[in-house]
């Protein structure tokens, strides 16, 4: 299997593919704590506007992304702060504005079909170092701003009200989170692409929550979960000639399945032992 990592585009999407393993899980315990599963798809269609939006201005397309999701997530979380009955809305909204906005844009520059289905699912084998620079920024960004508010935002996850009334200024920390998210969403559709980035945030937190460990520890089994995936994905990928993003989230979905599954059964084995010894 090594041999295939001697090949220079492959070691780049080796590194890309494990930098973006370690971010979206490491992000997405918070998601899916808030309930917002679903941000990365909108955020990922406000990307693919950005993304189109730069090639019609002549710029990085990844300017373009990290604008459109970073104006689109302080949009869903201001609709989310205003009703938070109605946070799925403002969601529905900025999904469909995006891909409204990134139609538009591509028809308006002739944008080739090739490039619109690289940004759509994923082009980690043609990842560039720069590409490479940019994840790893918004990966070290992500860090350190999970580790250095990490208690408050557990705070605010487990009763906003009580962290407002420790002093906990929520307003700003959401904002931040959202914001973060946005980058993280921008730089991961390199790899996995716009209609997958959010699989790869969510799906393997899914997986490690199987295990009913504690955060820390739920949050390294994703983590490990999201490594495994996208090194059986790449290689699956280069010995199959199919797509990687897709290769990635399915064999992610395939480990989630297995450990629902294990995890049902452990829990019938406890239950009836317990039943045999009372």
């Amino acid at each position: 299997m090594l041999e295939i990592f001697q090949y220079d585009f492959m070691q780049r999407a080796l590194i890309s593919g494990l930098i973006v393993a370690v971010m979206c899980p490491m992000l997405g315990m918070f998601i899916v704590l808030r309930k917002q599963s679903l941000i990365g798809d909108g955020l990922g269609h406000a990307a693919f506007a950005g993304v189109t939006g730069g090639y019609l201005l002549g710029l990085y397309p990844i300017i373009g992304a990290f604008v459109f999701t970073i104006l689109g997530a302080v949009g869903i979380e201001l609709v989310r702060r205003k009703n938070s009955a109605y946070a799925d809305m403002g969601l529905a909204i900025f999904f469909y504005a995006g891909m409204a906005l990134a139609i538009i844009f591509s028809s308006i520059i002739r944008m080739p079909s090739s490039s619109l289905l690289g940004f759509l699912f994923g082009s980690i084998l043609t990842v560039t170092y720069l590409d490479i620079l940019v994840i790893a920024f918004c990966a070290i960004l992500t860090f350190i701003f999970i580790k250095k508010y990490f208690h408050k935002l557990m705070l605010i996850l487990f009763n906003e009200d009580i962290a407002k009334v420790a002093g906990i200024n929520t307003n700003s920390l959401n904002m931040a989170l959202s914001i973060i998210t946005a980058l993280v969403v921008s730089a991961s559709m390199l790899v996995v692409g716009v209609l997958l980035v959010s699989a790869l945030m969510i799906v393997p937190v899914a997986a490690a929550r199987q295990l009913e460990v504690g955060f820390k520890t739920t949050l390294f089994c994703s983590i490990v979960i999201a490594v495994i995936s996208v090194i059986s994905g790449l290689t699956s990928s280069f010995y199959f000639d199919i797509a990687p993003g897709g290769c990635i989230i399915i064999n992610a979905t395939f480990i989630y399945i297995l450990l629902l599954i294990l995890s049902n059964v452990w829990k019938k084995i406890k239950y009836n032992f317990k039943s045999i010894t009372t």
